[in-house]
């Protein structure tokens, strides 16, 4: 990794700023090469880590871009390398001038991931800190940024060493026992091993429960809007939306088709599909409208149940609420809140774990269905931001170590001894290990990599 590296770490197109970054062992010395400091002298005579004002200039000396230098000596970079930045205009005419004058000064362009890749294999960063870098860049919530920005602190990584430091302490204190018997170390209990491995248990699994509500921050919930014609489902729509989506009039079935459209809900990203009113129908497009509104309901996350509370419940209601229960969330809004209601809200009470009285019209109510919306879909055990997983790869890798400490502690209850115990601890030690980036085979390595783009 002695070679100087260098690409366009800013977004492709014209913008207010542009920025070139090298690292490498000859980085400092090409950024020189086509820096002017606007003082004069050279970069270097300034400190690291210091912005200076000057000019990018071709092979020639021809000014290319007023630009901004710093750089960095190795370890103390972002990839523990002798680094370099310039920041300029975001012309791309002149970022490609500058860029083609420092390849002509010996650096070669990056490939996508690479500076992080050498942050990582330099020690910098260990894997869920370089993949909580993508996550930043590909957050969609409010929620999955803040988890991905505290991950890039080693949030995640913080509780898998602990886990990984219990079982390497059961590992070492059998070796203890086994090579060196003339120490008198004491063997472990079988009580205080089985104690050790269900502790290990627990801080997996409460690791891999949160999975499920990181994948919602950062996929976003599926969502359905259900309810008989008019019960105002279109003008939920709108009112959460902001603007007029779908049409809306007094007339029965006028939504007769699905409408998709995504927002963001309570820091969650909501997919809504809005759909057609359930009920029997002579008219083949409304009933394929209500076909669809069916199968929207079974693949949703989250069903939002909408009921007219100015009328009493009837039949068509009670369908709705039969479809709504075959979500694994659902939520019922009593609309028309504005109105006398006349609604047997008892009954909602009974079928739904959250009933919500609210107005499309005026709004009321809305604020706390959007409240309610990260406990419904999170579950009740407090996590905290930071140590929840929202990575596929490492929830795969802690499934297998809660497998091997599940094998290990079967194996302990069955009476096998502590070296069959301790091999399946061995297992998860190597599963640990992967999430971080302590063992991990170099095509995994280039598949993690494979996903950033140039620059970063």
């Amino acid at each position: 990794m002695s070679d100087t590296i260098v690409a366009v770490s800013t977004a492709p197109g014209r913008a207010a700023l542009g920025i070139i970054r090298l690292s490498g062992e000859g980085a400092v010395a090409a950024a020189e090469a086509v820096f002017r400091p606007a003082g004069g002298g050279r970069l270097t005579d300034r400190p690291p880590h210091t912005l200076v004002l000057g000019a990018a200039v071709d092979t020639e000396g021809q000014m290319l871009d007023e630009v901004l230098c710093t750089y960095a000596r190795g370890p103390r970079s972002f990839t523990g390398e002798d680094t370099a930045e310039l920041q300029g205009h975001g012309s791309p005419e002149a970022l490609s001038e500058i860029l083609r004058t420092l390849v002509k000064q010996g650096a070669r362009p990056a490939g996508p991931g690479e500076f992080s890749r050498r942050a990582f294999l330099n020690g910098r960063l260990d894997l869920t800190e370089v993949e909580a870098i993508m996550d930043i860049i590909d957050s969609s919530s409010p929620l999955q940024l803040r988890n991905a920005a505290l991950q890039l602190r080693g949030s995640v990584s913080r509780r898998t060493e602990e886990v990984y430091g219990l079982l390497l302490g059961l590992l070492a204190h059998f070796q203890a026992v086994v090579d060196y018997p003339e120490e008198g170390v004491e063997p472990l209990e079988a009580e205080e091993l089985a104690g050790q491995l269900a502790e290990a248990a627990a801080r997996l699994g409460r690791l891999l429960r949160s999975y499920e509500r990181g994948v919602l921050w950062k996929e976003g919930v599926k969502c359905a809007i259900l309810g008989k014609p008019n019960a105002g489902k279109s003008s939920l729509l709108n009112a959460l939306l902001g603007w007029e989506r779908a049409i809306v009039t007094p007339e029965a079935g006028t939504t007769r088709d699905t409408l998709e459209e995504t927002l963001r809900l309570g820091g969650l990203p909501l997919r809504l599909t809005d759909t057609a009113g359930l009920r029997e129908t002579s008219s083949a497009a409304e009933a394929e409208g209500v076909r669809r509104a069916r199968a929207a309901a079974g693949e949703a996350r989250l069903v939002l149940a909408v009921f007219d509370g100015s009328l009493p419940l009837g039949p068509e209601d009670e369908d709705v609420i039969a479809a709504a229960g075959e979500a694994p969330a659902a939520v019922a809004l009593l609309n028309k809140s504005d109105l006398p209601r006349r609604a047997e809200k008892a009954r909602l009470e009974a079928a739904f774990p959250l009933v919500l009285e609210v107005s499309a019209l005026t709004g009321a109510g809305l604020e706390a269905l959007e409240d309610a919306l990260p406990k419904l879909l999170g579950g009740e055990e407090p996590l905290p931001l930071g140590e929840i997983l929202t990575n596929e790869r490492q929830y795969a890798a802690v499934c297998r170590a809660a497998e091997a400490v599940d094998r290990a502690a079967k194996a302990l209850r069955a009476g096998f001894t502590p070296d069959a115990v301790l091999t399946d601890t061995e297992d998860a030690l190597a599963a640990l290990g992967e999430v971080s980036g302590r063992s991990l085979r170099e095509d995994l390595i280039d598949e993690v990599f494979s996903r950033f783009c140039v620059g970063k």
